[in-house]
């Protein structure tokens, strides 16, 4: 069943005020899945779900409360009000809780330019069962290849409208296609198992499930006889799947709500150098067919680029306006919220500066050393930047490939791992978070 989601959040708003409540935003979420999974050509499970939900945060003078329900009836969301209503007359108060003033909200935005849904119709089942077994059947064509542990296939179509009593109403729909596949390698104890994946807006660029499956092949393969390194301090390239974790890292450092507490390991860091000179990170919440882009933030703001660093120096943090008000900063635009939460800052399409080299060129430049491909675990200090990692990957032996490694750690600190990093040029400039493959001098390897 289809339902309006402005006439929702006009519902939730009307009965806040009803209720009592000074101001309210309302927030309705409608969303569509079906998965497939695939196992030695046998079909392992299917599922599909259909959902609507809806949230509400309600303030009375600076106490807020937020509430949330998957019901839609007109007496549950009385209830939702009522009740939003009693729990924040009980909250502690909060100066900087508030709705954005109707000047600073966005106005005018192109859904169209942004290419956030794809037109084309929900896949059958039966599409999506065929892209996992040809995933499948792909990864077994690899000498080698004992089984596939799992291949997948999946699709999702989302709408989220967004209402407040400042008079903010928007709303936009997203979808997304996947196909995903883990191969397993050798045998008995000697088995090493790897993956790969695509997921994309629009159907038309996905990459072929025969690709998907041949690549989880090759890398499961590519791990068949894995020892643990030598200990020492070596040069470690981080692979471009997992890369984009150490800009993970930093984003989480860079966030206001971090800040604000006095709690990362940037908090002194604005205005300085935080990456080499000739690297910057871009947010762009405008980029075409991207999982992240969107026209406006969860508080109703127009989004923008911007810099977060640039030239290496770190120009600002991530912001709502709450902890903007904190901070004594104006927003960037950058709230994001679920009907079950209040508004909180989170960073939307990040792209790192790529270099002019290739992995392979990294890898001759670093001489001996580790092709990071795989991490698990992770300890990092949120105050210090301390970082340490389990990680398995590729030993590198005069620029080649010498053999597979596992079970050793890498460690440093992350504040210096950044102003040491130099990129590759490989990075996928469809994801969110589009960053190259990374270089990094001088990391404490635990291994043998």
């Amino acid at each position: 069943m289809s339902f309006d989601l402005e006439d929702l959040t006009g519902a939730l708003l009307a009965a806040a005020r009803k209720a009592g409540a000074d101001t309210a935003d309302a927030i309705a979420v409608q969303g569509t899945s079906l998965a497939i999974d695939v196992r030695e050509g046998t079909l392992e499970q299917a599922e599909r779900a259909e959902a609507v939900d809806i949230g509400l945060r309600v303030m009375i003078g600076q106490r807020q409360a937020n509430v949330s329900a998957s019901d839609t009836r007109t007496e549950t969301i009385t209830a939702m009000a009522e009740r939003a209503v009693t729990m924040a007359r009980e909250a502690p108060e909060d100066p900087y809780i508030g709705l954005a003033d109707p000047d600073q909200l966005a106005q005018g935005w192109d859904l169209a330019a942004l290419e956030l849904c794809d037109p084309s119709p929900e896949p059958a089942p039966d599409a999506l069962r065929t892209d996992a077994e040809r995933a499948e059947a792909a990864a077994l064509e690899s000498d080698g290849i004992s089984q596939v542990q799992v291949a997948s296939a999946g699709y999702g179509r989302t709408q989220v409208h967004l209402s407040a009593t400042n008079g903010f109403s928007g709303g936009y729909e997203r979808s997304e296609r996947g196909t995903s596949c883990i191969a397993i390698a050798g045998r008995g104890d000697a088995m090493e198992r790897d993956h790969d994946g695509d997921s994309r807006v629009f159907q038309s660029d996905l990459r072929s499930p025969e690709d998907i499956g041949r690549t989880a092949a090759r890398r499961a393969l590519e791990r068949q006889g894995a020892r643990r390194p030598h200990t020492g301090t070596w040069p470690v390239v981080f692979d471009e799947r997992i890369a984009a974790s150490l800009i993970g890292h930093f984003l989480g450092a860079a966030n206001g709500t971090s800040i604000a507490r006095g709690s990362s390991w940037l908090r002194d860091a604005l205005g300085q150098q935080v990456l080499p000179e000739s690297l910057s990170i871009v947010e762009d919440p405008h980029r075409p067919r991207a999982t992240s882009s969107r026209p406006f933030d969860a508080e109703g703001l127009p989004t923008r680029r911007r810099s977060i660093v640039e030239n290496g120096v770190l120009t600002g943090w991530t912001l709502d306006l709450a902890t903007g008000r904190k901070l004594d900063m104006p927003s960037t635009a950058n709230a994001a919220r679920g009907p079950s939460s209040a508004p909180s800052p989170g960073a939307w399409n990040i792209a790192l500066t790529q270099g002019d080299k290739t992995r392979d060129d990294l890898l001759r430049e670093m001489g001996t050393g580790l092709l990071v491909t795989s991490l698990i675990g992770s300890t990092i200090s949120p105050t210090t930047g301390d970082y340490s990692r389990g990680a398995s990957g590729l030993w590198i032996e005069n620029g080649e490939i010498a053999y597979p490694v596992n079970e050793c750690t890498i460690a440093g600190n992350l504040r210096e791992m950044l102003m040491r990093i130099t990129p590759a040029n490989d990075a996928r400039p469809w994801l969110s978070r589009v960053v190259p493959s990374l270089l990094v001098e001088g990391l404490t390897l635990a291994g043998d």
